[in-house]
C-alpha cells in the first residue's frame, strides 16, 4: 500500500530540529511514497536550505501558507496535498525510528479493516539518546475506546490513517489544542477501526517548561467545551464529564506549573524503561 507523509513547519521551529525529523522520515526502512510539507508562514533562510537539500527528491511536495495559521490550518493543508491511500502523520522536531512505517503500513496491508493505527512514543531533552519518560497508549480496539472517554487515546506524532476515513469524519477542524483528539472521535462516530502498536515509533522532542504549558484557563476552557462534545454524542456519561472537568480543572487552572509539571510526570506518563 502506497502512504504520505504530511509534515507542518514555522518560522518558530528549530531549523536542526526540522533536518533531523527529515532525516528520520526519507531514512526509514520503508521509504514513502510521498512526503508533503506545509509551511506555515515565514521562515528563515536556515529553513530554506533544509527545504532546498530534500528538494531533489521527486517525491517531497511543498505547500506554502503566506501568513503563519496555525497547526490545524496547516496540517489541513498537508492532508489535501496528500494523494496516497495511507497518510502518517509527523510534527518537525520529533524524530520517526527507522522502522516506523515498515510496521504501520504491514498492519495496513494484513488488517485491510485498519482505518488508524498509532503507536507509543519516547520524550527526550536535548540529545535524543536523553529519554526521559515514555507515553503508552492501549492497543487494542476495545481498550482505546475505553480510553478515549478520559484521554486522548493516541499518541498524534505516530498516526498512520486511510484517507479514505479521514475525508469520512470531515478532516481536521479547529478546536484550539484539541484538533487531533476531535479528529478521532469523530473518526470513532463514523465506524473507524483503531490499533495501536505496542512499540516506541517516535522519539518526542520536549523542553524543561512542556509540561508546565499545559494549563491556563483558555487550555481549560477549550477542553471542558471538548468534554461536552464528547457528553453530547454519548461518548461519556455525565458522571465522567464531571469527572473529566473537576480534574482539569484541578490540574490546568488551580495548580502552579512546577506542580503540574510534577503530574504530568508521575501520572500521565511512565519512566523510561519500564
Amino acid at each position: 500500500m502506497k502512504f504520505s507523509v504530511s509534515l507542518c513547519v514555522y518560522g518558530g521551529d528549530d531549523p536542526i530540529y526540522f533536518e533531523r525529523a527529515l532525516d528520520s522520515v526519507f531514512l526509514q526502512s520503508r521509504k514513502p511514497d510521498e512526503v508533503v510539507l506545509a509551511v506555515d508562514g515565514p521562515i528563515s533562510n536556515e529553513h530554506e536550505k533544509v527545504i532546498e537539500k530534500y528538494n531533489t527528491y521527486p517525491n517531497f511536495k511543498v505547500v506554502r501558507l503566506e501568513e503563519n495559521k496555525g497547526h490545524g490550518e496547516a496540517r489541513r493543508l498537508t492532508v489535501s496535498n496528500c494523494t496516497m491511500p495511507i497518510i502518517a502523520i509527523m510534527d518537525s522536531d520529533d524524530i520517526a525510528l527507522p522502522d516506523r512505517f515498515e510496521k504501520q503500513i504491514a498492519i495496513f496491508e494484513q488488517n485491510q479493516d485498519i482505518d488508524l493505527c498509532g503507536g507509543q512514543i519516547e520524550e527526550f531533552i536535548g540529545d535524543e539518546s536523553n529519554i526521559i519518560d515514555k507515553r503508552s497508549v492501549p492497543e487494542k480496539e476495545e481498550d482505546i475506546v475505553k480510553y478515549m472517554k478520559y484521554r486522548c487515546p493516541f499518541n498524534q506524532q505516530t498516526v498512520a490513517f486511510k484517507r479514505e476515513m479521514y475525508d469520512k469524519a470531515g478532516g481536521y477542524l479547529d478546536w484550539h489544542l484539541e484538533e487531533d483528539y476531535y479528529l478521532w472521535v469523530r473518526m470513532y462516530l463514523c465506524g473507524a477501526k483503531f490499533i495501536n502498536l505496542p512499540d516506541t515509533l517516535v522519539l518526542v522532542r520536549m523542553s524543561a517548561d512542556s509540561y508546565k504549558r499545559r494549563g491556563g484557563w483558555k487550555y481549560y476552557k477549550s477542553e471542558k467545551s471538548f468534554q461536552k462534545y464528547l457528553l453530547k454524542h454519548g461518548i461519556i456519561s455525565r458522571w465522567q464529564y464531571t469527572c473529566n472537568v473537576f480534574k482539569r480543572f484541578v490540574v490546568q487552572v488551580l495548580m502552579p506549573g512546577r506542580v503540574r509539571s510534577f503530574v504530568f510526570k508521575k501520572f500521565a506518563r511512565e519512566k523510561a524503561g519500564k
